[in-house]
């Protein structure tokens, strides 16, 4: 199964520099209103069989396009909502990084708990949890390889595709997710593979096309790294 890691169109909060986390009410902002409708366009043509979405408001304004052009009725998942900021919900960027925890949270992730709020270690396991079962789930209901979307906020997708890329997640903080970016993971009973992160182009078809098959060899079975793999 093939999961499309969509972040979220810009919000005003990102305009205002404040730390959204799981505010009521944070609506996309005009740009991230054209953000939601392109995704018509960029995704629209690719074969997508379900949407999975934080429960958040700017999740589900993003997605109201794309799944209505599709004909798709989005689910919604708690596990891949914004992190709980805690009492830092609400603030200003620029306050924020005076605070120590914000050094932490730059330089060990895994090691960052917010007040009043959850640690990022919890958060990459919630949403690595969320996003394998419903792969599962998915593989089931279609019989093998299908494409999804998961549309969530940008510290989610930046800890899903550390755990995918087998690093730690204190390197989380090395991955880009802008808003209504899109980053490719393909689950196989091997391993992950990524395919593409932080797409922010027009048509993602171009992205997801993998070279052929290698011929086998002794100790990798053929098709097994051709997803998102290169010879050099």
């Amino acid at each position: 199964m093939t999961v499309l890691l969509l972040r979220h169109g810009r919000s005003t909060s990102n305009t205002a520099h404040t730390l959204a986390g799981r505010s009521e009410g944070v609506d996309l902002d005009d740009r991230g209103r054209e953000q939601a409708e392109s995704l018509v366009e960029r995704l629209g043509s690719l074969p997508i069989r379900a949407i999975v979405r934080s429960p958040l408001l700017r999740c589900g304004r993003t997605v109201e396009p794309l799944a209505a052009a599709l004909g798709v009725e989005p689910v919604i998942d708690d596990r891949i909502a914004e992190v709980d900021y805690g009492s830092w919900t609400g603030r200003k960027i620029g306050e924020l990084v005076k605070e120590p925890l914000w050094a932490v949270v730059q330089q060990q992730p895994s090691a960052a708990v917010f007040p009043d709020g959850e640690g990022l270690a919890a958060v990459q396991a919630r949403a690595v949890s969320a996003v394998r079962e419903h792969d599962r789930r998915l593989a089931e209901e279609h019989g093998g390889d299908a494409l999804w979307v998961a549309c969530t906020h940008g510290d989610v997708i930046k800890a899903v595709l550390a755990d995918a890329l087998g690093s730690h997640l204190d390197s989380f903080q090395r991955i880009n997710a802008d808003p209504a970016s899109v980053s490719v993971v393909r689950y196989t009973a091997v391993r992950p593979f990524v395919i593409h992160v932080n797409h922010t182009g027009s048509a993602l078809n171009s992205a997801l096309i993998a070279p052929p098959p290698p011929e086998k060899t002794d100790d990798v079975p053929a098709g097994d790294a051709v997803v998102g793999g290169s010879a050099g």
